[in-house]
């Protein structure tokens, strides 16, 4: 119901900034944090969320999904 309502009921305490959800609250306060738990398994980079460790993961895999 909140999707359609427009509602951001998740403040950050620290900015003010507010989200849909709690998870996209819990992503941005990492911002803060600066906790990076989504670590690369091969080059020990790490991420704040899952979709920047995929999208790097890539590279080892020699993914180029984009063409020059």
């Amino acid at each position: 119901q909140v999707v359609h309502t427009g509602e951001k009921p998740n403040e950050c305490g620290k900015c003010g900034k507010t989200f849909r959800d709690s998870s996209g609250l819990i992503r941005h306060q990492r911002i803060h944090t600066r906790e990076k738990p989504y670590k690369c398994g091969k080059c020990r980079k790490s991420f704040r969320d899952s979709t920047g460790l995929i999208r790097h993961e890539a590279i080892h895999a020699g993914d180029r999904p984009y063409t020059c």
